[in-house]
């Protein structure tokens, strides 16, 4: 690991995990992850080890719950931007409908792109359509990233 971390490192961190099957609570390149799994397999890629373990969660864990768990463990160690300010190699979290909690969790990989682990599918990159860009709740820079 470098002791500057780019936006070209952190994207392709995550376009290496491209093809690892979905696989809940999981976090390991070629073999399974989620899309918290993904975030923090490329944490440990580019920064080393995960600043918190994250406890056991259900699928439904955000609708049980109805907090912000997500945002908030974001808050405690990624840096906040605004939602239309992220660029390549930012964390962006999306709720599935108003008044929901962000529970979906991506890397951007250019200002139209994003890679993430999607429930029944493997690690991939996809366009930000615009079904994404209305559900986008909050972005996040990863610490320490130069560009």
């Amino acid at each position: 690991m470098s002791t500057i971390l780019t936006r070209d490192a952190v994207v392709a961190e995550a376009r290496s995990w491209i093809g690892t099957r979905y696989r809940h609570q999981a976090s390991v390149k070629g073999v399974g992850c989620d899309c918290l799994g993904l975030v923090r397999g490329v944490w440990r890629g580019c920064i080393g080890d995960e600043p918190e373990a994250p406890p056991p969660y259900a699928p439904d864990w955000a609708e049980a719950q109805g907090a912000e768990t997500l945002a908030e463990a974001a808050l405690r160690h990624l840096v906040p931007i605004a939602r239309e300010d992220f660029r390549a190699g930012d964390v962006l979290l999306f709720r599935w409908r108003d008044g929901y909690v962000a529970k979906h969790v991506a890397i951007a990989s250019s200002s139209t792109t994003m890679i993430h682990a999607h429930d029944g599918a493997a690690v991939c990159e996809i366009a930000i359509a615009p079904w994404w860009r209305r559900r986008l709740a909050y972005a996040f820079g990863f610490p320490g990233v130069k560009d």
